[in-house]
């Protein structure tokens, strides 16, 4: 029998999930042309040809050196090759002014895996963490793998950021953690510095009033898929306790690699502590540490991306369409999910009606925020393009108006 944990788990497992495996079988059915999956976030980008160059030439070169594939293949510190983390600290530094050297920086399978091994350093059972809604809703697993409890923040429902008065009314001295998700999973909404700004003085204020710290952990998996002139940002500069958490699943188009970071600034509160705390993370987590050869490869391309003007053509695309069909579409300033309102107030039914055009959506409660849909536009073009005609019938049954 599986454990109380697990029948919890399995009773609130990914709807993001079941519907790509739902997906899928109706590919198989109708033909993977006639399916229109919006479903997961799954790059359809190619990796950088830098990348899978890296690669290559990673074990040639070690194939040259005497004990080279052994070096290149095996164990090394818990928080990762000493030289990967370094250029990893010297590429933040020249883009967002921060002062990290390779000791601040600890390579994580993918951003869930440093989220999870912070979270171990961190928490404590009770401890609560507060999440902006909507949000990603694999975060109350993360927080409760450590008997914690996530608090949602509502936000303005005109422009997706925070409700900052509901935030400072949440935030109790069992708060030990505020995530924070920008550009954002799944609005595409970027916060802005004036939001992060008030966040970092709330934050401030309640860490005087409890007499400990509180720390803000940023989750920035999208951190370069910005739009309409939009900059990358850093949130380090906002708040001296932040703990930053990496992937290069969106950025280098690399879900499968399982490949991150984390960055605790030495300024934070009790960093070397926090530090040492996640290096053991990694470790007693049994991720042991970050796949070494992939960790070598995008050490070697911190400065490529992928075609981060193919995902915009693919937002102006769908955004526009939709809209021209009726639909209350919130635009997405980053990450690539259109974050769509449900014409009735059921968006399960909504999902469900979707179906029967072989649309494949997401239900806004998986994000903790219902009567909304979300769609990941990182799919082909020619998706886009057939769905439409699929979208029109959709609209029909609703009464929307087309423009």
């Amino acid at each position: 029998m599986v454990s109380k944990r697990i029948e919890k788990a399995l009773e609130g497992n990914s709807a993001i999930r079941a519907m790509f495996e739902e997906g899928k079988e109706m590919a198989r059915e109708f033909g993977a042309e006639h399916v229109y999956d919006f479903s997961l976030g799954n790059p359809a980008t190619p990796a950088p040809a830098a990348l899978n160059n890296a690669i290559r030439a990673l074990l040639d070169e070690s194939d040259a050196k005497e004990g080279g594939s052994l070096a290149l293949h095996g164990y090394m510190s818990n928080s990762g090759h000493e030289d990967v983390r370094a250029a990893v600290a010297e590429n933040l530094n020249r883009r967002f002014g921060t002062s990290f050297d390779f000791h601040n920086i600890i390579m994580t399978v993918g951003a869930a895996g440093g989220l999870n091994v912070i979270f171990k350093t961190i928490l404590n059972p009770g401890d609560e963490v507060i999440v902006f809604a909507p949000f990603f809703g694999e975060y109350c697993q993360y927080a409760a793998n450590f008997d914690a409890r996530i608090v949602a923040v509502r936000p303005d429902e005109e422009t997706f950021e925070p409700d900052l008065a509901d935030f400072a009314a949440k935030l109790s001295e069992r708060t030990k953690v505020v995530l924070v998700n920008t550009p954002n999973n799944p609005t595409g909404v970027i916060y802005k510095p004036q939001t992060m700004e008030r966040i970092a003085r709330i934050l401030e204020e309640k860490q005087r009033e409890i007499g400990r710290e509180i720390y803000l952990v940023s989750d920035e998996p999208y951190r370069e898929l910005v739009y309409d002139g939009s900059r990358e940002d850093f949130l380090t500069k906002y708040y001296k306790n932040t703990i930053v958490g990496y992937s290069f699943s969106k950025s280098l188009s690399l879900p499968g690699e399982r490949i991150g970071y984390v960055a605790v600034p030495g300024e934070a509160a009790d960093a070397e502590n926090l530090i040492r705390g996640i290096e053991i993370s990694n470790r007693t987590l049994g991720f042991v540490n970050a796949p070494s050869l992939i960790q070598k490869a995008v050490a070697r391309c911190l400065d490529e991306r992928t075609d981060v003007g193919f995902y915009d053509g693919n937002r102006r695309l769908l955004y526009e369409g939709l809209t021209r069909l009726g639909f209350d579409c919130v635009k997405p300033e980053g990450a690539f999910y259109l974050w769509v309102k449900s014409p009735v107030s059921d968006e399960g039914a909504f999902v469900d009606e979707a179906k029967k055009y072989h649309i494949l959506m997401v239900k806004g409660s998986a994000f903790a925020w219902p009567g909304y849909v979300r769609l990941a536009y990182c799919v082909s073009r020619e998706t886009i393009n057939h769905s439409m005609e699929a979208f029109a019938k959709l609209a029909a049954v609703y009464g929307l108006k087309a423009d």
